[in-house]
């Protein structure tokens, strides 16, 4: 056998025993994930209100996309202001908490993951809805309807997330969901340890600007596809080393599952889709780059 099978036979080896390891904590984060959103309910109610950004915020660290494209069909709806719909995008994250949770030693990088997304997505939420307030201070509720009536709160499914809620059992959406991501979780590692195979560990650096402040804006870019694979890639490059904490703080941000696709499917003001995507676009940008200066 030839020195290049030999290596490619152990990427292989190799990166199909760490898939194997994670997969039951990976199940075991989607059991809990499924089980937390099925007691939710009424997500307008805990989202309104003068302090909603706040609830947003911690409504949002729940790891998967449901929440952020609900929020963005309450927003097209005029149920939650800006504030609240930017703080629900920035604490999102998508897959990377289950990514983490299937990752033992990565629960202290997973604690100080949430803790500086929550604590940004407040800061902007409040800030946002303090401004806005003031531009528009002749409505007593910044983003209702035209007409200023309520809505019911409808929930958006999307094929990768929801698609087997309320349909199947508990067990069995976390199954599902676990092997969709698996599945990610798997080809990313693969085609990571290929690449450092092939074009060497430093090579990659160069091409990731790994000690550049570029990082975080190329990593911010990554995080903006509405893409389950771009939040577990992220993850991945910062568990090699290849990304710094400021970058995937950067990615994950801007990393609003699918909530940016319904919001601009949903929300009739194309003008205020772009300006909530270069808000989310620019505090993930400038966090990053904060982040990394102060040697994060």
């Amino acid at each position: 056998m030839s020195a290049f099978m030999e290596t490619l036979f152990d990427i292989l080896f190799d990166t199909a025993i760490d898939g194997v390891k994670m997969l039951p904590f990976l199940f075991g984060a989607y059991l809990l994930i499924e089980y937390m959103e099925h007691r939710a309910k009424n997500l307008h109610r805990a989202l309104g209100g003068p302090f909603g950004a706040v609830g947003g915020a911690l409504l949002g660290l729940v790891p998967q996309c449901g929440f952020s494209a609900a929020a963005a069909n309450l927003y097209a709806r005029g149920l939650i202001t800006t504030g609240t719909l930017l703080a629900v995008f920035i604490s999102t994250s998508d897959e990377a908490i289950p990514v983490l949770l299937a990752n033992p030693g990565s629960l202290r990088l997973m604690g100080q993951l949430l803790l500086t997304k929550a604590l940004l997505a407040v800061a902007v939420g409040l800030v946002a809805d303090l401004i806005f307030r003031r531009v528009r201070r002749g409505k007593t509720q910044v983003e209702r309807g035209p007409r200023g009536e309520d809505h019911h709160h409808h929930h958006h499914s999307c094929s990768s997330c929801d698609a087997y809620r309320g349909r199947h059992p508990l067990l069995r959406a976390a199954a599902v969901h676990t092997l969709q991501i698996f599945a990610f979780v798997v080809a990313i590692m693969l085609a990571l340890n290929l690449a450092i195979a092939l074009i060497g560990t430093e090579n990659l650096s160069r091409l990731l600007l790994q000690n550049s402040l570029w990082q975080p804006v190329l990593a911010a870019l990554i995080g903006a596809i509405p893409n389950c694979a771009s939040s577990v890639l992220l993850t991945e490059l910062y568990l090699s080393g290849s990304l710094t904490f400021g970058s995937v703080v950067a990615g994950l941000t801007t990393g609003a599952g699918l909530g940016l696709v319904v919001l601009f499917k949903q929300n009739r003001d194309k003008r205020q889709n772009a300006f909530v995507f270069a808000i989310l676009l620019a505090v993930g940008i400038g966090a990053g780059i904060a982040l990394q200066l102060l040697g994060f």
